[in-house]
């Protein structure tokens, strides 16, 4: 297999420095506050765009995951306890910060038994006592297919709910080994079948060994279980000791991967090589919600 660091990266993965007014508001309001970011902890190439342009995405439930996914840059290890101030925290967080569209995602937590949907339930409750005006759009777990768990966090009406199943089923005993390709599609579609009114969203990496085949056949998969957002981005391995990239998909191929997901009915794709579940959220909504309700 193909190391990492034998491929030179390409010119089109180059990413500003991190500047501006609001970049350097939301990075002291973290550093102040203590607040945990998926836009550090995973690493993400567009912190600086999205920080800049006055966005977050906030990680909940702690920062270690009971998953190994080999993709991953969030660690494993202890678990704890999951923190009953984290809610009202982050709440107020997202109303002083004056977002308009908040996305909160979680670590995996197996050992739960409603897998923290309890903990998104009071997310929502506490974003919504200080702001009527926030979109609110999760980016969940499987749940292990505890679709009473699911019921719950739909009960609450996020505006989006999200949840990826990120490579094609050939890698996933290589990729991330405790998830099963059938049921993140089958919680996508239990989405839809509890409350069509809520946009359902989905998205891959590309560059982890899969063919252009495989890619259209989890697109045509992600329709066909009633997935209406789809993200497409380049994976970019976290470290030597995690899943090495095969191959960096130049733009042109994101962009014919789009036009693709057009096609076969998504309301939006987001595809890009620096693309990621929450980059230019607020605009995937806006684009789905007058696309999908006309």
């Amino acid at each position: 297999m193909m190391k990492e660091n034998q491929i030179r990266k390409p010119d089109w993965l180059k990413v500003k420095f991190p500047a501006g007014e609001n970049y350097t508001r939301i990075d002291r309001y973290h550093r102040l506050h203590g607040l945990n970011s998926v836009c550090r902890s995973a690493a993400c190439p567009n912190q600086g765009e999205c920080w800049s342009q006055g966005t977050a995405t906030f990680m909940i439930l702690g920062t270690i995951c009971s998953r190994h996914c080999r993709f991953c840059n969030v660690a494993s290890g202890h678990l704890d306890t999951p923190d009953p101030e984290e809610p009202s925290k982050v709440a107020k967080a997202i109303y002083e910060l004056e977002l308009n569209h908040a996305v909160i995602t979680t670590v995996t937590r197996d050992d739960l038994a409603d897998g923290g949907a309890s903990q998104f339930v009071e997310f929502i409750r506490e974003i919504r006592k200080l702001t009527s005006e926030c979109r609110i759009e999760l980016l969940i777990s499987d749940l292990q297919g505890n679709w009473v768990a699911l019921a719950s966090i739909l009960a609450e009406k996020p505006d989006i709910l999200g949840h990826n199943v990120e490579t094609v089923p050939r890698l996933y005993a290589q990729v991330r080994p405790e998830a099963e390709y059938r049921r993140s599609l089958s919680l996508l579609a239990e989405v839809h079948r509890q409350n069509s009114e809520i946009i359902t969203k989905s998205g891959l990496m590309l560059g982890m060994g899969e063919t252009e085949e495989e890619v259209l056949q989890v697109m045509e998969d992600l329709r066909e279980h009633d997935c209406q957002l789809l993200t497409l981005g380049q994976y970019l391995a976290p470290s030597r000791n995690h899943f090495p990239v095969q191959r960096y998909v130049p733009p042109q191929e994101f962009s014919e991967y789009a036009e693709k997901g057009l096609d076969l009915g998504f309301t939006h794709v987001e595809a890009g090589p620096l693309v990621r579940s929450s980059y230019h959220a607020e605009e995937q909504y806006n684009s789905s919600k007058r696309d999908f309700h006309g």
